[in-house]
């Protein structure tokens, strides 16, 4: 029996500031540029990162479907249900109750959800007979494998 649409409430919105440092120079990924000993007043990820509070959720991700895509196993998604999902669009979809993470495709007049890995198997949505896209995955928050804490 599929299970009814996930639907989360919260009493009252909170929306408050954090801001953290954020250094006024960029960190150059290929060769090394002089560092300034400069900080900027501040960021709020709340700004950064979510541009519709009261339909962004965060999702723990479970499995190694989404690697090629950067999304690791143990990631945490920020996830915008407010987004019209397009072929393109990383989705959380529910299969007849069951939840996955794929990249949506259109193939002629058929859409699909397909894995950023090889190892597994473009889904057919024609194939189940409950089919909701849950919402758009917006971000991929993952921890550095050097880091230990």
């Amino acid at each position: 029996m599929p299970l009814p649409p996930l639907e989360l409430s919260f009493k009252k919105e909170v929306r408050s500031k954090l801001l953290l440092p954020l250094a006024i120079e960029s960190v150059a990924a290929g060769f090394p540029s002089p560092a300034g000993d400069y900080m900027d007043v501040g960021i709020d990820l709340n700004e950064q990162l979510i541009r519709h509070p009261a339909s962004t959720f965060f999702l723990r991700v479970s499995g190694h479907s989404m690697t090629e895509a950067g999304i690791q196993d143990g990631d945490l998604l920020i996830v915008d249900r407010s987004l019209d999902p397009k072929p393109g669009h990383i989705v959380v979809a529910v299969l007849d109750g069951d939840f996955t993470l794929k990249r949506l495709r259109r193939k002629k007049e058929d859409l699909y959800l397909e894995p950023e890995n090889s190892n597994y198997p473009a889904i057919d949505l024609r194939r189940y007979g409950d089919v909701q896209i849950w919402g758009v995955a917006i971000y991929s928050i993952h921890q550095l494998s050097c880091v230990l804490f």
